[in-house]
């Protein structure tokens, strides 16, 4: 082994996306010393930045990620982590999470709001293929609306935003973690690339550090720290945590698993649109759907998943219409210490994957859309979360049983989300911020100790409150 290197900080955060950028930055802000480390490195400004090449650069394995099953799972490895990847979308913490959960974020979702200008594009710039969907959904009686978006079209250059805007933001449109990376480093957090980070250090039951590999391995690294924050994302945390004696973690996992349907229309296209400018979500029989379609290159790659004959498909790229399915799918599989990820698909996913497939093809049809052009493309994983759940694993305050260890990042969702994440990630993140700078008060820590007694009675007595909720499935519509 090469190098061993010895490194001190108030507070350690494992991870660039947006929940270990959010700790990074409030934190800074508060005037602590923070060290902030990501296991890719900054790809921003380089020539292949939002290209397919560059995709294939910053995605775990090239792209290639997939589960056991053979789910195509999509996670960026650089700084920012998956929002350079992302859409743009912005949506809420669902409703579910304050009332079963107690995880209560509004103020902190609207001043989110307020910081970034989250807000819907203006109609003239959704594109004509877009604006069909919404009209094809409405007389069918589907009101699908404006999607919020973490973007500026003031911002850098030209707003161009199409299929490509998957591949990272080339116009300067879209916010990303970067942001607050590069924020929190102006405030004087220090920033480490290339940093994987194994285990974290213990001792007496407290985190006091964590043991990192710099450089592909040829360096190793100690970091001792008061606190250490694991915001590694839905695969990454949960490794970590296994080789940190918490072997639970990575049990059961959620993807908001994902597919999209196709179709070919006579004399519109959807690659030109900005993605996902409007949706509409199905909370009853859980599923999200939006406007979408894979970039021109990655079209026909992905369609070799689903058959070979599907990639000739491409030929009609400039006339096909596209829409998402993003699933609430339930808690299965799971990953290993080696990082292996196992992700069925239970009777009840397959059952909203029908559902939403069936109606995806009549929105389609009513678009324009030749019946017979329509087809399901392959399952993705999208959104790697509930590794490291809520409730479980971590208590309200996203601590685990480790003291001083917390995990602010998708595997601390108690369920899938099938939202857009990164709203929900971002207030998560400054509400563990304020929970920290609040626990070095006078007493505290104490107030905190006698609040987590009380918590079980609490949460019983509102558990006898509340009805039962019916599980009972819905009837099943015919396969597309």
């Amino acid at each position: 082994m090469g190098a061993y290197l010895k490194r001190q900080s108030e507070i350690v955060v494992v991870g660039s996306g947006p929940g270990g950028a959010t700790a990074a930055l409030e934190l800074s802000k508060a005037g602590k010393k923070v060290l902030l480390l990501e296991r890719g490195k900054d790809h921003r400004g380089k020539w292949y930045y939002g290209t397919h090449l560059g995709c294939m650069i910053y995605c775990d394995k090239m792209g290639l990620l997939r589960t056991q099953e053979g789910l195509q799972v999509v996670r960026g490895i650089m700084t920012g982590g998956s929002t350079n990847l992302f859409c743009g979308c912005a949506s809420p913490p669902p409703a579910w999470l304050k009332k079963r959960y107690r995880i209560q974020l509004d103020s902190l979702v609207e001043e989110t709001i307020r910081e970034l200008g989250i807000a819907p594009l203006p109609r003239p710039l959704w594109g004509i293929a877009t604006q069909r969907i919404q009209e094809a959904a409405g007389e069918l009686g589907y009101n699908w609306e404006a999607q919020p978006k973490f973007m500026d079209v003031t911002r850098g250059e030209p707003f161009d935003c199409g299929a490509r805007c998957m591949l990272g933001c080339r116009c300067g449109a879209k916010w990303t973690a970067n942001q607050y990376v590069d924020e929190a480093v102006r405030n004087g957090c220090e920033l480490v690339t290339d940093a994987t980070v194994k285990e974290v250090l213990v001792q007496n039951g407290s985190a006091a550090g964590v043991r990192a590999t710099l450089a592909g391995g040829s360096q190793v690294m100690r970091v001792e720290a008061q606190t250490v924050i694991l915001a590694a994302g839905g695969i990454g945390t949960p490794v970590i945590l296994q080789h940190s004696d918490i072997p639970e973690a990575g049990r059961g996992m959620a993807m908001d698993t994902t597919a999209m349907v196709y179709g070919v229309a006579p004399d519109v296209g959807m690659h030109l649109d900005p993605p996902m400018a409007i949706s509409w979500c199905d909370d009853d029989n859980g599923y999200m759907l939006s406007t979408l379609i894979d970039p021109r290159l990655l079209y026909p790659l992905i369609l070799t998943l689903k058959g070979p004959l599907y990639p000739l498909r491409a030929r009609h790229y400039g006339r096909t219409l596209g829409l998402m399915i993003k699933l609430k799918d339930e808690i299965s599989g799971g990953i290993n210490m080696e990082g292996r990820i196992s992700k069925p698909m239970t009777e009840q996913d397959q059952w909203r994957l029908n559902h939403a497939s069936n109606l995806c093809r009549k929105i389609l049809v009513q678009a324009g859309c030749r019946a017979d052009s329509i087809f399901v493309g392959p399952l993705r994983g999208t959104h790697p979360s509930a590794t490291v759940r809520i409730g479980e694993l971590l208590d309200q305050d996203l601590q685990t049983a480790i003291r001083n260890l917390y995990v602010c990042d998708a595997s601390t969702f108690p369920e899938a989300l099938d939202r857009p994440t990164v709203l929900t990630l971002i207030a998560l993140s400054k509400r563990l911020a304020r929970h920290l700078l609040e626990l070095e008060k006078p007493n505290a820590r104490e107030k905190v100790r006698r609040a987590r007694q009380k918590a079980p009675e609490k949460e019983k007595a509102a558990a006898r409150e509340e009805p039962p909720v019916s599980e009972e499935p819905a009837p099943q519509p015919d396969e597309v």
